[in-house]
């Protein structure tokens, strides 16, 4: 009578393991995904809102008292908004010695990066053999084994 193995150790070994660059191109190619995925301007910058949408107030006022509201600072800020792109024109137009978005650098950090599970985002001890994704516990990892690991391939 043999001893019982884990079937964790079996799925281990039939799964192919991948190198450090492998895993680097693995991440590079999801990060350029989710760039791709994320990425628009606003649906909403040009809506023009109708004169014809009922306006729904607490009191009803008589025409004769309408007030006409006067545009503030903020309404003209809302809509001249700049996006991100023509902010980093603008600091590129203004290149001085002052820091900004693009010239302001961090030193590298003394301590060494702390690791987060992939699935709940506690800190973690584990990595996946295959893909090299951390993990805290053995829920974890089954979760994902069976939804995340090597999801992109290389």
């Amino acid at each position: 009578m043999t001893g019982r193995e884990s079937n964790r150790i079996k799925d281990a070994e039939k799964k192919r393991v991948l190198d450090e660059a492998a895993r680097q191109r693995r991440a590079r190619k999801a990060l350029e995904a989710l760039e791709q995925d994320n990425f628009h301007e606003d649906p909403h910058a040009d809506l023009v809102m109708s004169k014809k949408v009922p306006k729904f107030q607490d009191g009803i006022k008589n025409s004769k008292e309408k007030k006409t509201k006067r545009k503030n600072a903020e309404y003209y800020k809302a809509k001249y908004r700049k996006n991100f792109p023509q902010l980093l024109e603008e600091c590129k137009q203004n290149s001085t010695d002052a820091p900004n978005y693009l010239n302001a650098l961090a030193p590298p950090p003394n301590k060494p990066a702390r690791r987060f599970c992939a699935v709940c985002g506690n800190f973690s001890k584990y990595t996946c053999t295959a893909c090299g994704t951390h993990y805290c516990c053995i829920r974890c990892l089954g979760t994902h084994q069976d939804t995340r690991c090597l999801k992109w391939t290389a």
